[in-house]
């Protein structure tokens, strides 16, 4: 069989099934259905802690659970599409998310709820790096920035789309109702993908890196799960330090293992890349303010400015919107000023937002929370998807699953890492968390995070290096 290039392979495949647009329509959408419901049930935890009687600290997993292994399992999944075809594994994806959606809505206790949920949540998490080595595969580097807004809107927008319509949803049709729609949806998005989806390329008579992806899962695991509990357990507790210090023995491993491994489950020469490391970080500290404000901003609205949870969730819809609005012109500033300065530009933005919230009073109107809310999302909105970019063109067109997985995983750490941080700042006032001073030293310090993200953006190199395109073998 002949020798092709990956684009040129992937464009045959393509014109025998979906067009590009078709392609992009697609795995936006199943990403989308399984991205929505991680958060869905945020603001439902004492309805459903009351239907299946339970605590609101167990049903709290259901939510916790589900957003660490979106984030752990990305870049297994992600290496597997680039070795297998991404195709297989999107459909495996949706596929299982559909059984444990399912299972899910007939659950009948708390503890197997949370299981399917993890579960549902771990196989949905192979649409993300299989619908970004798509969208990678299907357009040139110089146009990749605009289907990769789409993407970062729905990876980092679906979930806030959740928080909001999710209390709703359950007070007027039950949690249980949320995830009987799920099932069917995935499975139909898993049957419209076969049908659609083109093959990728497939690398042959290369084994799978089992040893790597198990120390980096559970390293990064237990990172995230100590991070997680850090309020609760005591940033000093014994179970946190234990916690953290076996994360930092099996994610030294994990490069011990990279070092000797043939076919690598993360090439450690990736990190000696301007262009992976920096935007991958700038990204990671962004997500850190962004994520963090996010979790934030309800309980500042409710608690203390003193809206009502409905006006609360109205007023959020503000972020999301503006984060639509700026990733959908993302390809445009890019093409304008370039990824690096769309990253600077983005983070900057990013910055004034947080400095917004911080100078809130007591007496500040909703306009300025408005405000507030879409420069976090146009910031995002406009950094994200340059920063995406960067990565996906410093690498080679067979590595774009795990490395999408990987800025996955990190944009997830800085996520978690950002509202706990920020949630224990904010408790650190006057112990109740509820004055506006409270609240404003936590944007304060998600302020100083996003000035670091500003900082390590400058480092990406102005010109990219372009990914080069290895030779396959025809599907």
């Amino acid at each position: 069989m002949g020798q092709v290039t990956g684009e040129a392979q992937l464009g045959r495949s393509a014109s025998r099934r979906g067009s590009p647009t078709a392609v992009l329509v697609v795995v936006l959408s199943g990403l989308f259905t399984v991205s929505l419901t991680i958060t869905v049930l945020s603001n439902s935890l004492d309805r459903i802690a009351g239907d299946l009687h339970s605590t609101r600290a167990t049903v709290l997993w259901s939510i916790t659970g589900p957003m660490l292994a979106f984030g752990v399992v990305g870049p297994a999944f992600g290496k597997a599409g680039d070795l297998w075809g991404h195709r297989r594994v999107f459909i495996l994806g949706l596929a299982g998310a559909a059984v444990f959606a399912a299972l899910t809505a007939v659950a009948w206790s708390a503890p197997s709820m949370i299981a399917f949920r993890i579960l549902s949540a771990t196989m949905g998490s192979a649409t993300g790096p299989s619908a970004m080595a798509f969208i990678n595969r299907m357009y040139p580097p110089s146009e990749r920035v605009r289907p990769l807004g789409y993407w970062s809107f729905v990876t980092a927008g679906a979930p806030v789309i959740g928080v909001v319509v999710g209390a709703p949803l359950v007070a007027l049709a039950g949690w249980r109702v949320i995830f009987i729609a799920q099932a069917p949806l995935c499975a139909a998005g898993a049957l419209i993908a076969a049908r659609l989806l083109p093959e990728t390329d497939r690398q042959e008579n290369v084994r799978f890196d089992v040893a790597g992806a198990v120390t980096l899962g559970l390293g990064a695991s237990l990172a995230l799960i100590g991070i997680n509990r850090g309020n609760d357990w005591g940033w000093t507790s014994p179970q946190l330090v234990g916690c953290l210090a076996l994360s930092a023995v099996l994610l030294g491993a994990f490069a011990r293992v990279e070092r000797r491994a043939t076919e690598p489950l993360l090439p450690l020469a990736w990190l000696r890349r301007r262009n992976f490391v920096a935007p991958i970080g700038a990204q990671t500290l962004a997500n850190f303010a962004y994520m963090g404000s996010f979790m934030l901003a309800p309980s500042l609205l409710q608690n203390g400015l003193g809206y009502s949870e409905t006006h609360s969730g109205l007023m959020l819809i503000a972020r999301p919107l503006a984060f639509a609005l700026a990733a959908s012109r993302a390809g445009y500033v890019s093409g304008r000023i370039g990824e690096r300065n769309s990253g600077i530009a983005g983070t900057t933005v990013v910055v004034v937002s947080m400095l917004t919230f911080a100078s809130l009073g007591d007496a500040s109107g909703g306009l300025v929370v408005i405000v507030a809310l879409a420069l976090a999302g146009v910031g995002m909105g406009l950094a994200a998807p340059a920063m995406i970019a960067s990565v996906a063109n410093s690498v080679d067109d067979a590595d774009l699953g795990v490395a999408g997985a990987f800025q996955q995983l990190m944009s997830q750490l800085g996520a978690v890492l950002g509202a706990e941080v920020m949630q224990s700042v904010q408790l650190a006032g006057s112990g109740t968390g509820t004055t506006m001073a409270d609240f404003s030293r936590a944007f304060v310090v998600a302020a100083a995070v996003g000035a670091m993200a500003v900082g390590v953006s400058s480092g990406v190199r102005r010109q990219p290096r372009v990914a080069s395109s290895v030779l396959l073998t025809d599907a």
